[in-house]
């Protein structure tokens, strides 16, 4: 059962292009938005639209694949494992994230 403890799979559409970074010794990490949508009627059966943003994080290899192919817009399904951390702002306050790295990007059809 340990080897599905920390998984996450999601099929959405990018709300940007990737937001590349590069570290030392050319080590890349790719920075995407991910949004996934839920639809259900209201009380006056009328149809709504929930959209949730995801952080992902996408590192070496997948970061290159995600700088050459993945555009805003464009389908992806990912899979990958929650991370939370956190860190202090310039402003002293302390920031939690909860993030996806991604161990896989399948690039889907569509825009």
């Amino acid at each position: 059962m340990n080897a599905i403890a920390n998984k996450v799979q999601l099929i959405g559409r990018l709300g940007n292009d990737p937001e590349i970074q590069k570290f030392e010794s050319d080590v890349k990490r790719a920075n995407l938005s991910i949004a996934t949508n839920e639809f259900y009627k209201n009380e006056k059966g009328e149809r709504v639209q929930n959209t949730t943003w995801h952080r992902v994080a996408a590192w070496r290899n997948l970061a290159e694949i995600a700088e050459k192919f993945c555009k805003k817009g464009k389908e992806i399904a990912i899979e990958g494992k929650l991370l939370n951390r956190s860190y202090t702002d310039k402003e002293g306050n302390k920031r939690y994230i909860t993030e996806i790295v991604a161990n896989e990007i399948m690039l889907l059809g569509g825009k």
